[in-house]
């Protein structure tokens, strides 16, 4: 089987089953600027052939970090059907047209969020900022927020990506994908 599709697969039976409120998330690593890996949860939007999709600000250090060095990862853990998916990659800009549509998606709070703030950037008092904010959404009520130029995202095209379904006897079912050429080479780990 194609990893996509069976990580499509055990992706929808998990959203089926699961009372989390955001079964898309997932732990992304990158490699960090001072060289230490870093680590935070972001939303898989969608995927689009072989890519799996993440938005953001490209100047968060997130963004920074991609665009530096492209090398990728993804984790997803899914408490229902006890399985995790890592996924190794690499991660390439997406186009304008594409931001500007998964931008148009997000809810009039996280647009406003994105359109005012610095992500990561330190604040001297989040009280002003909070000000700010509800400025901010007075002023753009009646009117659409316009994408940052700052806010982005990302397409992690995959070379490995492997499939943990664990047992309750801790004989764990792990199967590794690697992309060798064009197509999808499967290997069997030992858990």
């Amino acid at each position: 089987m194609n990893p996509i599709t069976k990580f499509k697969n055990w992706y929808e039976l998990e959203t089926e089953r699961t009372t989390v409120s955001v079964p898309s998330a997932c732990c992304l690593s990158s490699i960090g600027l001072d060289g230490y890996p870093n680590a935070r949860f972001v939303s898989l939007k969608e995927i689009i052939g072989d890519a799996f999709m993440i938005t953001g600000p490209i100047t968060s250090r997130k963004g920074m970090e991609l665009l530096n060095n492209p090398k990728a990862s993804l984790v997803f853990w899914w408490t229902e059907t006890e399985r995790q998916v890592r996924i190794q990659g690499t991660a390439a800009q997406i186009d304008d047209d594409l931001a500007d549509a998964y931008f148009k998606e997000r809810n009039k709070a996280s647009q406003l969020v994105s359109h005012i703030s610095k992500q990561g950037e330190s604040i001297e008092d989040p009280e002003s900022f909070r000000q700010l904010f509800e400025e901010q959404e007075a002023g753009f009520r009646q009117r659409e927020i316009p994408r940052p130029n700052n806010w982005s995202g990302f397409a992690i095209t995959p070379t490995r990506i492997e499939f943990l379904e664990f047992k309750e006897s801790r004989l764990h079912h792990r199967e590794l994908f690697e992309r060798v050429k064009e197509s999808w080479k499967s290997t069997f780990l030992q858990p």
